[in-house]
């Protein structure tokens, strides 16, 4: 029997070694039927991508320029795998940062090739931005948050803003060493529970990727992107959009925006609709139940298809 789901497509951070048969996708990924996609990522990469992913090096599955097509591919193969096993009806798409191009694809708004091309480019754009640094501050509410990196920056030079609203009790901060600092300790002063320093050196979601992001624009102009035939939640307005013509300049802004993911889940509670996590790890169920969202299931757990054959 047919049933109505939300899918929601993972960003950078849900990627890990073995991704492909701990996902039980490793029969697609070298099936015939996928060969081109595999070819056009591992052209992208100058790589094996399925022998990366499988045996490493991790630190290698860690770069961005690297992780962010692997990771479309493996969301884009998981997405295949559950329509073709799964009698579902997608009613809507959203996806967490790089999570977002996946949604387009499963949306055929663009073609797996070019989701792959886009954000090859986009992780490597994102490698030459400035460096900086982020952090993510839990247990302190958001519009505190806001407030402290507002004094926190300086100038153009030492800025600080809101980068991932993941969850009322977690919010990530992105920007300049030394402002994201001086936030961090404010943070923890007002009543912050923790503080983590994230191990990355690439300020997502903040003003250092502003440059990134107007050069990106020329990769989008190559694009043609079609009307999505689901409704995709955008990260930037936390709604879909009314013509194709307004998704690139989406992707331009979450560049340099923040994620609203706490408005996203707000939006998901209002729906009555199971939740579907389509991508490697469970990381945003993980945020669906800090949001307090029931009904989430993740094509990552070792029994999600004997779920899925038994739901309703």
């Amino acid at each position: 029997m047919s049933f109505s789901a939300f899918l929601a497509f993972p960003g950078q951070g849900s990627q890990h070694l073995s991704m492909l048969s701990k996902g039980g996708i490793i029969d697609i990924a070298t099936s015939s039927e996928y060969s081109a996609v595999l070819d056009c990522c591992n052209e992208l990469i100058s790589r094996d991508s399925i022998k990366l992913i499988e045996e490493g090096p991790e630190n290698l599955l860690h770069e961005t320029s690297i992780t962010q097509p692997l990771l479309v591919l493996c969301s884009y193969l998981h997405y295949q795998k559950l329509i073709n096993a799964v009698d579902i009806n997608p009613l809507y798409f959203a996806g967490h940062s790089l999570g977002e191009y996946s949604a387009l694809v499963a949306a055929n708004s663009i073609t797996i090739v070019d989701a792959l091309k886009l954000v090859r480019r986009r992780g490597e754009l994102m490698e030459l931005a400035p460096s900086g640094s982020m952090s993510a501050i839990m247990g302190l509410d958001q519009d505190i948050i806001a407030e402290i990196c507002s004094s926190s920056s300086k100038d153009e030079s030492s800025h600080v803003q809101c980068a991932n609203l993941n969850s009322p009790n977690q919010t990530v901060i992105s920007g300049h060493d030394d402002a994201v600092e001086r936030a961090q300790d404010l943070c923890i002063a007002k009543g912050a529970k923790r503080s983590i320093k994230l191990k990355v050196s690439i300020a997502s979601h903040s003003s250092l990727m502003l440059d990134a992001a107007d050069k990106f624009k020329q990769s989008l102009n190559d694009v043609e992107f079609n009307m999505p035939n689901t409704k995709i939640i955008h990260n930037v307005t936390v709604d879909s959009v009314l013509s194709p013509l307004d998704i690139p300049s989406l992707l331009i802004s979450q560049l340099h925006s923040p994620v609203r993911w706490v408005e996203t889940c707000e939006l998901i509670s209002t729906l009555n609709l199971p939740i579907i996590e389509c991508g490697p790890g469970k990381v945003l169920s993980g945020l669906f139940k800090a949001n307090k969202l029931d009904g989430y299931y993740s094509v990552s757990e070792e029994d999600f298809y004997e779920k899925m054959n038994h739901y309703g």
